[in-house]
């Protein structure tokens, strides 16, 4: 499904720029597809959740601490570097 920018309406024009993280300009065309999720059972979602916990508790294990603050400015900056417009809700 493709629109141009200057043909929605506000309320979709709201949707969509809180979707982007940003500001849409007139000129600018969107493209808006869906994507069906993959079916997994039960058992192989348990095997990735396992395999995750596995992962991050080597993560973990590798780290240096750090307070609560330095934890929020890490994701606040890698959620920046994927959407420039991002600001973090306080």
């Amino acid at each position: 499904m493709i629109h141009k920018a200057k043909d929605l309406s506000p309320d979709q024009r709201a949707a969509i720029e809180s979707l982007l993280g940003r500001r849409i300009l007139e000129d600018e065309t969107l493209s808006i597809h869906t994507i069906a999720s993959p079916a997994l059972s039960e058992e192989r979602k348990q095997e990735l959740v396992e395999q995750l916990k596995k992962y991050f508790a080597e993560v973990d294990a590798g780290r240096k601490p750090g307070s609560p603050e330095e934890a929020e400015d890490v994701i606040n900056e890698a959620m920046r570097s994927v959407r420039p417009g991002y600001r973090p809700h306080r």
